[in-house]
């Protein structure tokens, strides 16, 4: 098991599961650097995330589906993206995600891909909310499960100022906004998954949690391979009903 892959997982998937949208209580657990074995005990009820990473190295003949490589794959993007066939994903997505309602994968032949933009655009029935006139509540949730990319402006103690571009609906899609200061964290309880954080470094945000510090090649992936999933998003109007949903509602992360 790789302890890079391992924290390189949790540096990301806790701020929804701390929400409670998806994996097993006490999130602070995944903030414990040194407890790898209890990390990927933890990945494995992440059972949206787990289902792509187990996919995902599989098909690059990969044992541990908590390589760096894997997991970098399905937050951030790289080379293994190509090596999944979207048919051979949506077979293995039909088996996981029977009987779950919304969402537009199902009718995502040629453009399945195992990337965390999928799970939220497709996955999730939020983006079917939008057609109409764009829907406030799913554009927000969409807008914060995304994985994003920002600048730090400056840190304050566990926290930290970052510029970023928030999703808006233009009247047919959604769409990069003009770029605003947000409070995001770094750290909780004095625990943080980040070495450092300064002025001017670029990271990656989901939820309010930065999660790591990235390269500019990395977060142009991040970016595009967003852009090419919300390029693609079926929003029929009244496709799907908001009653009692939640921003975890549509499986887990």
């Amino acid at each position: 098991m790789s302890a890079e892959g391992a924290l390189l997982f949790a540096r990301y998937a806790y701020p929804p599961n701390e929400l409670g949208y998806c994996g097993p209580e006490d999130a602070s657990a995944l903030l414990r650097t040194g407890a790898t074995e209890d990390i990927e005990r933890r990945a494995r009820r992440f059972e949206g995330a787990w289902c792509y990473l187990e996919f995902l190295a599989e098909r690059a003949g990969i044992a541990d589906p908590l390589d760096a490589r894997v997991v970098e794959a399905y937050w951030i993007g790289n080379e293994l993206l190509e090596r999944a066939d979207s048919a051979v994903l949506l077979d293995r997505m039909a088996d996981r995600f029977r009987g779950q309602l919304g969402g537009t994968w199902r009718q995502a032949s040629g453009r399945a891909l195992a990337h965390h933009s999928f799970q939220v655009f497709e996955v999730y029935p939020w983006a079917a909310l939008l057609g109409g006139g764009g829907h406030p509540t799913a554009v927000g949730v969409l807008d914060r499960c995304r994985i994003r990319t920002a600048r730090v402006l400056r840190v304050e103690g566990g926290n930290a100022a970052v510029r970023s571009s928030p999703l808006t609906w233009d009247g047919e899609t959604l769409v990069p906004g003009p770029e605003r200061e947000e409070l995001v964290r770094w750290s909780a309880g004095g625990r943080t998954l980040i070495d450092a954080l300064a002025p001017g470094d670029r990271v990656t945000v989901h939820w309010d949690w930065v999660c790591d510090v990235v390269t500019e090649e990395q977060a142009a992936r991040v970016e595009a391979l967003e852009a090419r999933q919300r390029g693609q998003l079926w929003a029929p109007a009244g496709a799907v009903s908001v009653a009692g949903a939640h921003p975890g509602a549509g499986g887990p992360v």
